[in-house]
């Protein structure tokens, strides 16, 4: 199944944050809070300007990792894999200089 977000949604993967702290200590599921962090997997076409004749852009772009509030948005499931479903407004900023896959290691 293929999830393709309208208007100015937006479909992010959140980035699993170190289940090991800097000094060494494991941090158990029940005790981990949702990460805030998350790389953008889709994007919609962009809203309507007001006179409805023309789409505004995206900021963001499939690959970007970004910041999300952490109880934004919609989690939906795709093929077995949890995602998020928010509008670009709900997206506080892009993290320069971060590749999801290095984020993910």
């Amino acid at each position: 199944m293929k999830f393709r977000p309208l208007h100015d949604r937006v479909l992010l993967k959140r980035i699993e944050q170190a289940a090991k702290t800097a000094g060494g200590i494991i941090i158990p599921d029940t005790a981990k809070e949702k990460p805030m962090e998350a790389e953008v997997v889709a994007v919609g076409p962009g809203a309507y300007n007001e006179d409805g004749d023309a789409r505004m852009a995206l900021d963001v772009k499939v690959g970007d990792v970004v910041l999300v509030s952490k109880w934004g948005g919609t989690e939906i499931t795709v093929d077995g894999q949890e995602l998020l479903v928010v509008k670009e407004s709900d997206i506080m900023g892009i993290v320069e200089g971060a590749t999801a896959s290095k984020k993910a290691a």
